[in-house]
C-alpha cells in the first residue's frame, strides 16, 4: 500500500519536508479554504498539486471533497450543489487526482467526548463515554425524545451525572462534541461562533423527517448524480463509514456495517463508486467483524484508514495501539495487500505523546503520535510483503 498522511494544507505546522523524511510518499489533503458547496477551481487544484510535488511528493487524495448539507437532506438547492459538485470532480480530474474521499453523514461527522483522554503510559487518546454522550444529549442539547434513545440503567446514570458534573465540564463536552471536533472537517460551526447549542439544534432540526430509508435515497441520488462524472474523469469516490457506525442525536447512519456497505455499492453498481475502509470507525462497532468486512469489500475499496479501537460492553471506546484492537490491522495488511496492493493508506488518530501535547494540532493528527503508528504500520507491510513473496 502507499503510505500516505493527512496534511492540512499550507498552515499545517507539521510541512512537507517533515514528511518526506519519516517515509510518507502521497499527501491527503483538500482545499480547506474553500467554502462546502463552492466549486474548487481548477486553478486552484492545480496550484496545490504543483505545491505538493515541488517538495517530492504526490497529491494522492482528496479527503474530503464535502457534501452539503442540504444534498443529504435534499434540500432546494441541492442540484445546484451537486451540479457545482461534480464540476469540482471535473478539475480534480483533470489536474490528474483519481481518489476523492467523502461522508454522507447528516450533521456531525465524528464523535468523542474526550479528546485527551490520559492512558497509562502518560499518552493521551481520543475517547467516547455514552453516559456523558447522552448527558451532553439530554441536559445540554435537551433533544425531544432524546432519553427514549438510552436504556433505564444509563437514564439512571446520566441523572447520577447531572448532581456532579461542573459547569466546566459542560462547556468542554460543547466544545468537544459541537465545535472541535467538527469544526476543522465539515465548517457547519466553527470556532468562535456564539451559542453552538442553538446553532447545532437547528442543524438537528433540518432532519426531523428524514429517517434511514430516505437518507439512503439521497445518497443514492447524489450517486446517480455524480458517478457518470467520476467515471469520465477516471475518478474513484469513496465513502467514509460513520463513526462511530451506530445512530447518534436521532440521525440516521447509513454506512455502519456489510449490510449497508453493500447496499450502496449495489445502489450505484460502478466500480468508481466505492468505499474507504476505515479500520477505526468500523471497530467501534461490536457488530462489525472487521477482517471479514476487509475481505469482503477488497476490490471495491478505494483508500484505506488505519487504526483501531477497543470498546468497552458498556459501549465506551477509545483509541487502540495500532498492533491490537478490534481494527486487527496486521490482518487487514494481509488481506489488502493481497487482493488490491496499491491502495493508498494512511494512519490515522495517533496518540498525543511527548512534546505533541501544546504543538495545537487538530484532534487525532499529532505528529509524533501519527509518525510512532506509521512506523509500526510500515514493519508490518514489510513483514506482510515478506510473506507474499516467500
Amino acid at each position: 500500500m502507499e503510505k500516505t498522511w493527512r496534511w492540512f494544507g499550507k498552515k499545517d505546522r507539521i510541512t512537507l519536508e517533515m514528511l518526506r523524511q519519516i517515509g510518507v510518499e502521497g499527501i491527503v489533503t483538500a482545499l480547506h479554504d474553500v467554502p462546502n458547496g463552492e466549486v474548487w477551481t481548477l486553478e486552484a487544484v492545480s496550484e496545490l498539486k504543483g505545491f505538493i510535488e515541488k517538495a517530492g511528493l504526490r497529491w494522492s487524495v482528496v479527503e474530503s471533497l464535502p457534501v452539503s448539507e442540504s444534498v443529504k437532506y435534499g434540500g432546494k438547492d441541492r442540484d445546484r450543489l451537486i451540479d457545482n459538485y461534480k464540476v469540482s470532480l471535473a478539475h480534480l480530474g483533470k489536474a490528474g487526482i483519481q481518489t476523492v474521499c467523502y461522508n454522507f453523514m447528516p450533521v456531525i461527522d465524528w464523535v468523542r467526548t474526550d479528546l485527551y483522554r490520559k492512558s497509562e503510559d502518560g499518552t493521551y487518546t481520543l475517547y467516547f463515554d455514552k453516559i456523558r454522550f447522552a448527558y451532553f444529549d439530554c441536559f445540554i442539547l435537551k433533544r425531544k425524545g432524546a432519553e427514549g434513545d438510552y436504556t433505564a440503567e444509563e437514564m439512571t446514570q446520566v441523572y447520577a451525572l447531572d448532581k456532579t458534573i461542573t459547569e466546566k465540564e459542560k462547556d468542554d463536552l460543547i466544545y468537544t462534541v459541537i465545535v472541535k471536533t467538527q469544526g476543522f472537517i465539515n465548517g457547519n460551526i466553527r470556532e468562535g461562533d456564539k451559542d453552538p447549542v442553538t446553532l447545532f439544534n437547528r442543524l438537528l432540526t433540518l432532519y426531523d423527517d428524514i429517517d434511514k430509508a430516505q437518507l439512503r435515497l439521497n445518497m443514492k441520488y447524489f450517486l446517480e448524480q455524480v458517478i457518470p462524472t467520476a467515471e469520465e474523469y477516471g475518478i474513484n469516490l469513496c465513502v467514509h463509514p460513520d463513526d462511530p457506525p451506530f445512530p447518534v442525536l436521532g440521525l440516521p447512519r447509513i454506512v455502519t456495517s456489510a449490510e449497508d456497505i453493500d447496499w450502496f455499492l449495489q445502489a450505484v453498481d460502478s466500480p468508481n463508486n466505492g468505499l474507504t475502509f476505515c479500520a477505526g470507525s468500523l471497530s467501534c462497532g461490536l457488530h462489525n467483524d472487521v477482517p471479514a468486512l476487509a475481505r469482503q469489500f477488497a476490490k471495491r475499496t478505494h483508500f484505506v484508514h488505519l487504526r483501531s479501537t477497543e470498546v468497552s460492553e458498556n459501549g465506551n471506546f477509545t483509541e487502540a495501539s495500532h498492533l491490537g484492537g478490534r481494527g486487527h490491522l496486521i490482518d487487514l495488511v494481509r488481506i489488502f495487500e493481497k487482493e488490491n496492493p496499491r491502495l493508498p493508506m494512511r494512519v490515522d488518530h495517533g496518540k498525543l505523546m511527548l512534546d505533541d501535547m501544546n504543538k495545537g494540532d487538530n484532534p487525532g493528527y499529532s505528529f509524533l503520535g501519527r509518525m510512532f503508528a506509521l512506523a509500526q504500520v510500515e514493519g508490518i507491510m514489510a513483514t506482510v510483503r515478506d510473506e507474499l513473496q516467500a
